[in-house]
């Protein structure tokens, strides 16, 4: 029965029944007796708590409806509401369930296009850089060299500062270009681009351990990516924000599906408003299903957590090698 029908027979009821009473035999003295007035309240509470009673029912999915609503998140894609109460109310959560879906889906597109172009123009960045500031900078390390032999001895050491302040700088250069553009997920894979990535945040006091699965089976290149990216990101947030001196990145398969783990022991961001760096892996995860959990680790500090359900693609090209 729709909740309209419920309401408006509920107080149709009642409304017979008090039409009856008139026209019935009973009637009320003046002054009333306190026998008519207890039956009078009587049979007024009776028909108040009825009637709070089918209310209470009716509106029940209405109010679990408005708690979802204020509860949603794209970026933490859940249970949607329960589909219940009258056919109103139960259309109601299914038009809204299905908006949600709907603005997910356009989301994830919408994300998938931004990621591709932002990953394009890193890769334009890191060519730059690597191409024009870092033949610049090795043409002036060159030169240096070459004056340094000519130079009177009370300026060489003068020259040689430049010298090395001109190493630093392209080797910066250089690092910084790799991390724009992960050369070495695209030529060697998923495994060694890890590998690689656990050792450049290894040293400054920090310590980075791998255990990656040797049975991985060959990923979609975007998965690919999306892990990469979310241990890159994560190993980041680990050397600027936690303090930590030990990191764990762990990549296991198993029923699920694939797993990523990056758990450090720094002081942890329990209550933290999560930044644009959470909030871009929380956006990589949902383009390729997965979903991404941030939350104190065992013992202290952070678990940074991605399950990419597993969907073997066996002609894809730029899998695991």
């Amino acid at each position: 029965m729709s909740l309209f029908w419920r309401i408006f027979s509920l107080n149709a009821t009642g409304l017979v029944i008090a039409t009856a009473l008139l026209l019935g035999p009973v009637t009320v003295s003046t002054p009333i007796l306190p026998g008519e007035a207890l039956v009078v309240v009587g049979g007024l509470a009776a028909l108040l708590v009825v009637n709070a009673a089918v209310l209470r029912v009716g509106l029940a999915p209405l109010t679990r409806l408005a708690g979802a609503m204020a509860t949603a998140d794209l970026l933490r894609p859940g249970a949607r509401p329960q589909v219940a109460g009258p056919k109103e109310t139960a259309g109601l959560i299914t038009t809204y369930n299905a908006m949600l879906d709907r603005l997910a889906a356009e989301r994830a597109a919408g994300a998938a296009r931004v990621l591709s172009a932002q990953e394009r123009e890193r890769h334009r960045v890191a060519r730059e850089l690597h191409d024009e500031v870092g033949q610049t900078l090795t043409a002036v390390l060159l030169q240096l060299r070459s004056v340094a032999d000519r130079v009177p001895a009370e300026l060489r050491e003068e020259v040689g500062q430049a010298q090395e302040a001109t190493r630093a700088g392209l080797d910066e250069i250089r690092r910084i270009a790799r991390r724009l553009r992960p050369a070495v997920l695209e030529e060697l894979g998923l495994l060694s681009a890890l590998r690689s990535l656990a050792a450049e945040f290894s040293g400054h006091g920090l310590t980075v351990r791998h255990d990656l699965a040797a049975d991985l089976a060959p990923l979609p290149s975007e998965t690919e990516l999306v892990l990469y990216r979310v241990a890159q990101e994560a190993l980041t947030n680990t050397a600027r924000h936690s303090g930590a001196d030990r990191a764990e990145l762990r990549l296991s398969v198993g029923a699920a599906g694939v797993e990523l783990l990056v758990r450090d022991n720094g002081t942890g961001a329990a209550g933290a408003v999560e930044g644009a760096g959470i909030s871009g892996m929380r956006e990589r995860a949902l383009l390729v299903g997965a979903h991404l959990t941030v939350a104190p680790a065992p013992g202290g500090g952070t678990d940074v957590r991605l399950c990419i359900p597993q969907r073997p693609h066996p002609g894809d090209e730029g899998g695991t090698r």
